[in-house]
């Protein structure tokens, strides 16, 4: 059962190729709690289950997160995976399609896999795509009570749900406070990932953020678009912007039509074998 761990700017995730793992349809809930644990298990913020037969692209993949739930797409995921098939040659192009179950990407292999770009799709603010409760409308600085705050948010899909609060100073603790009961409100029918933003000038932000299904991470490639495009929906930013995350950055381009272009980083971490006494542990 050989696996391989990644990370992108600091959020991890394992690569599982479900031909190393003979009889596995998917991997469990329970599988997937135990691999993802910290103490347990091997340790990461998901797992990345390809490649897999697809006919909208070259390759097909699916994103577990540590809590056995399944997300619809992963920037920091899909660079990790596209790094992954190069890696391995199993990618023998530098440019190729991923198919996830937010939407078909374009990945780009530049450095020798050190950096890679992806064609992350279109952002939408509206309600119904995202989804989230209410007429169909462009979710735009609405208001929203959690705990002892009300904060005005904005919501956006990049094929996931996403929740994004502009605020004058942002901090970790905001979103440990905040992030679990954001993400379970129900606005969000299927719960939402949740980025705290701070605007730093036109071409910069800043992002905290409460990943569903995973808890606090410290990047995402998913929260980096939906954030930056926030930001530029409310011409607050222009279409060139660099995020900044407690884990690093990651470079944004946002068409006119609110296509996101993201690019940043991917280090390899290890390689091995899982043995069948990890799975005797439940968590």
């Amino acid at each position: 059962m050989r696996f391989f761990k990644y990370h992108a700017l600091g959020n991890d995730y394992i690569v599982m190729n479900p031909a190393d793992f003979p009889g596995w349809s998917e991997p469990s809930v329970e599988q997937i709690r135990v691999i993802c644990h910290r103490n347990f298990g091997v340790g990461s913020d998901g797992i990345l289950w390809g490649p897999l037969p697809s006919t909208k692209a070259r390759f097909g993949l699916r994103i577990f997160n540590p809590d056995g739930s399944e997300a619809e797409k992963s920037g920091n995921g899909l660079r990790i995976f596209s790094r992954y098939l190069w890696d391995q040659k199993i990618a023998t192009t530098p440019v190729f399609t991923i198919e996830v179950p937010g939407g078909v990407v374009e990945s780009e292999i530049k450095q020798g896999g050190a950096l890679i770009t992806v064609e992350m799709g279109k952002v939408s603010f509206t309600s119904t795509k995202i989804p989230h409760t209410g007429p169909e409308r462009e979710v735009l600085n609405e208001q929203i009570t959690v705990l002892d705050r009300t904060f005005t948010y904005c919501s956006a899909t990049i094929g996931n749900p996403h929740c994004v609060l502009p605020l004058q100073e942002i901090s970790a603790s905001l979103a440990h406070t905040y992030g679990p009961h954001l993400e379970t409100h129900p606005n969000f029918p299927r719960k939402t990932n949740v980025q705290f933003l701070q605007v730093l000038d036109r071409a910069n932000i800043r992002i905290e953020i409460w990943e569903r299904g995973a808890g606090y991470t410290l990047a995402s490639g998913s929260s980096s678009s939906a954030a930056a495009a926030v930001a530029h929906r409310l011409g607050l930013v222009d279409g060139d912007v660099t995020v900044h995350m407690p884990g690093g950055q990651i470079g944004i381009i946002i068409s006119p039509d609110y296509a996101i272009r993201m690019t940043g980083t991917v280090n390899k971490v290890a390689e091995g074998v899982m043995h069948a006494e990890l799975f005797q542990v439940k968590v």
